[in-house]
């Protein structure tokens, strides 16, 4: 219990500075519509089809998002760390069917909040309201960036991307996933790495 109390007055503290304070009456809401789940590794957050009823705070562990394509080859989006987000975001205020798939890489621990749960949140306060703003802004960034990486710049640059977007994950994960990531064969990456060793 001291763990995840700990967890969660790191999460509200960091959404504190995020957004030039919260009321303690807010943040105590917030606690209280929290919920824990754990998610086996190789298990499912989300499927494709669902439509998305929750999202996840990674506290421990790694997912990734994916999507599977019309040939049946597996495409990595995003990966979830500690403290990031996983969800489905704009199926989940859509409240329409997941193209995405959320998985466990690794034994994983969450605290998510309800479709229902985070409205009502959303509703209560205009603080939370600005953190919503902030979310939306946030992933739109990410996902323009990661677009714009694929088609601007080459495999070796988004790898090199990669390493300072996600310090040590390299170690966590097989090169099937990364290169998935990257939008390259394992083989193409496995040449990438040897090139830059060699320098």
């Amino acid at each position: 219990m001291a763990v995840e109390l700990d967890y969660l007055n790191r999460l509200t503290g960091g959404i504190n500075n995020f957004i030039n304070g919260i009321p303690e009456e807010e943040q105590s809401k917030l606690h209280k519509l929290i919920k824990s789940v754990s998610v086996k590794k190789n298990d499912y957050f989300l499927m494709a089809g669902e439509i998305p009823n929750r999202i996840g705070f990674v506290v421990s562990g790694l997912l990734r998002l994916f999507y599977i394509d019309s040939s049946g080859m597996e495409i990595n989006k995003y990966f979830c760390l500690e403290n990031s987000l996983a969800i489905s975001y704009s199926a989940f205020l859509l409240r329409e069917e997941s193209k995405l798939y959320i998985q466990a890489l690794e034994d994983s621990d969450l605290y998510v909040i309800d479709y229902k749960a985070y409205n009502q949140l959303i509703e209560s306060h205009h603080c939370w309201e600005i953190a919503a703003r902030k979310l939306s802004e946030m992933l739109f960034i990410i996902k323009e960036k990661k677009e714009a990486a694929l088609l601007l710049n080459s495999a070796q640059e988004r790898y090199l991307t990669f390493l300072k977007d996600y310090p040590h994950l390299e170690k966590r994960i097989n090169q099937y996933h990364i290169a998935s990531y990257l939008g390259i064969t394992p083989e193409s990456l496995s040449r990438i790495r040897s090139n830059l060793r060699q320098k």
